[in-house]
């Protein structure tokens, strides 16, 4: 979902909330900002959930860069060679020649990449092997947005952050 459309859903449900207004005068009541929703990962495996789970969490993280979003997600069994693939790849090895590619030709500041899959683990793998030699600052002043489980936090970090990236992690829960 790009910017824009996040931006213009916003500004919709806020006028459709602020129509639904109790008719009293607020004005003098302090304004509170609210809290991001906490959400919760999909508990299945199901696709459709989690790509909209992953784009959820990625827009509760829309203030913290200006140019693009490069969204990454694995299904499970992301492994296994996609049938009908001419060259008998799978998911996992094309999204890796994906993300190694934008890693390799770095990236301009204020970007987010963003990873995420029900299978925490092999999209950890996916991010340390495709950060893996990059140049030290292949990534300065973009974010990295790891969703995921607390056992693979630490090193898809310390790849990410070779690569002078910030880290973002967010616990799949």
């Amino acid at each position: 979902m790009t910017r824009v459309a996040i931006a213009a859903m916003s500004l919709a449900l806020t006028l459709a909330l602020g129509a639904c207004g109790s008719g009293e005068d607020d004005s003098a009541a302090p304004k509170v900002a609210a809290a991001p929703a906490i959400l919760h990962a999909p508990p299945s495996e199901n696709d459709k959930a989690w790509k909209e789970y992953l784009q959820s969490i990625v827009g509760q993280h829309m203030d913290s860069f200006t140019d693009r979003v490069y969204p990454y997600y694995l299904p499970v069994n992301s492994g296994v060679p996609t049938p009908g693939d001419l060259e008998n790849k799978s998911n996992y090895d094309r999204q890796l020649e994906n993300v190694k590619g934008v890693v390799d030709k770095t990236l301009l500041p204020r970007n987010l990449l963003a990873f995420g899959s029900p299978d925490s683990a092999k999209m950890a793998d996916l991010v340390v092997a495709a950060f893996d030699g990059a140049k030290p600052d292949a990534l300065q002043g973009s974010q990295v947005l790891f969703i995921g489980k607390p056992a693979d936090s630490d090193r898809v970090k310390a790849a990410v952050e070779k690569a002078g990236a910030k880290f973002i992690f967010v616990e799949a829960n």
